[in-house]
């Protein structure tokens, strides 16, 4: 594990949500979630700077749009981030997990934005998707 992720593991291991169990590199189809919630289809995903790579990105949007297709929400923060904006992250997943408060098996994310609902509200401050950010 990288500084970030012994850092956030650290973090998730005591948020104060009743069943929020992370696990480390959980296994979903083909690939490992840094941290995934099975409860709370919630993927929180810590990445170094080869994540803004022309290559690493477009894996990266191919991997989150199979999780979404599972009915996860992925959550991606650079590792920057993870080390100096600690409290900023943690409020970004806690909101995630309210949200999620009563977790569903579905529909998955793709499936509630083309009805309409699942978009990112202006002002949620959460880093959501492969790519769909700066650079770490």
């Amino acid at each position: 594990m990288t500084d970030a992720e012994k850092k956030l593991w650290w973090h998730l291991r005591r948020l104060p949500i009743e069943e929020s169990h992370f696990r480390r590199q959980a296994s979903i189809g083909p690939y490992f979630a840094d941290f995934a919630s099975h409860r709370y289809r919630l993927i929180i995903e810590v990445d170094g700077s080869g994540h803004g790579e022309i290559r690493q990105a477009t894996y990266d949007l191919e991997r989150t749009a199979f999780l979404e297709s599972r009915g996860y929400r992925v959550l991606r923060f650079c590792n920057n981030e993870v080390l100096t904006e600690i409290d900023g992250v943690m409020n970004a997943i806690y909101a995630a997990l309210c949200r999620g408060a009563l977790p569903t098996p579905g529909p998955s994310p793709p499936l509630a934005a083309r009805a309409g609902g699942g978009e990112q509200q202006a002002g949620e401050g959460e880093q959501q998707g492969g790519g769909q950010r700066e650079p770490c």
